[in-house]
C-alpha cells in the first residue's frame, strides 16, 4: 500500500470583494477633493494664482463684483478661504457628516460656479477649457459627497 503525504495548503490570499475596492475609491474620492480643494485654497494666496484667475472672475457675473470691493489678491484670497473651509468640512465625514454634507453642497456649488466660467470667459484658450473642463468631474465626486454625508447622517451615524 502506498502511504500518500498530507500536502499543507499554502496560505491564501485574502479575497478582494466588491465592497474594499468600493471603500478604497470612496476614502480616494472624498479626501482627493478634500486635498485637492484645501490645496487650491492655499494657492489662492499667491499673487502668481491671483493674476491666473483674475480674466475669469472679472467676465463671471458671480465674482466680478468682488473686484469692486477689493483688490485682485483680495479677492483671490476670499476665494482661497473659502476653498479651506469647503474642504476641512468635507473632511470631518466620519465625524460629523452633517458639516461634511454642508461641505459638499458648498463644494458642488463652487464647481458649477468654475464650470460656467466656460460659457462668461470670452476667447478661452484651448488649454483653459481643457483645465476648466475638469470640474465638471469634481462637480460630480461633490454631488456623491454630499449624498453619502447624508445618508450616513440619515442612518443615524456620527452626529
Amino acid at each position: 500500500m502506498i502511504k500518500t503525504l498530507k500536502r499543507e495548503q499554502a496560505a491564501q490570499a485574502p479575497a478582494i470583494t466588491a465592497r474594499t475596492v468600493e471603500t478604497v475609491g470612496h476614502v480616494v474620492l472624498r479626501y482627493g477633493l478634500v486635498l485637492f480643494l484645501v490645496s487650491a485654497g492655499l494657492a489662492k494666496f499667491t499673487g502668481s494664482e491671483a493674476e491666473f484667475i483674475q480674466p475669469l472672475m472679472a467676465h463671471s457675473p458671480f465674482f466680478a463684483w468682488l473686484y469692486g470691493i477689493t483688490s485682485v489678491q483680495g479677492a483671490s484670497n476670499l476665494i482661497g478661504v473659502v476653498e479651506i473651509i469647503v474642504g476641512t468640512l468635507l473632511a470631518l465625514h466620519r465625524w460629523w457628516p452633517r458639516l461634511a454634507a454642508l461641505g459638499g453642497v458648498c463644494a458642488t456649488v463652487q464647481f458649477v460656479l468654475t464650470v460656467s466660467f466656460l460659457f462668461t470667459t470670452p476667447n478661452l484658450s484651448t488649454e483653459m477649457m481643457g483645465f476648466l473642463s475638469k470640474d465638471v468631474m469634481l462637480f460630480g465626486a461633490a454631488v456623491w459627497a454630499t449624498g453619502e454625508s447624508i445618508r450616513v447622517r440619515q442612518a443615524g451615524g456620527a452626529r
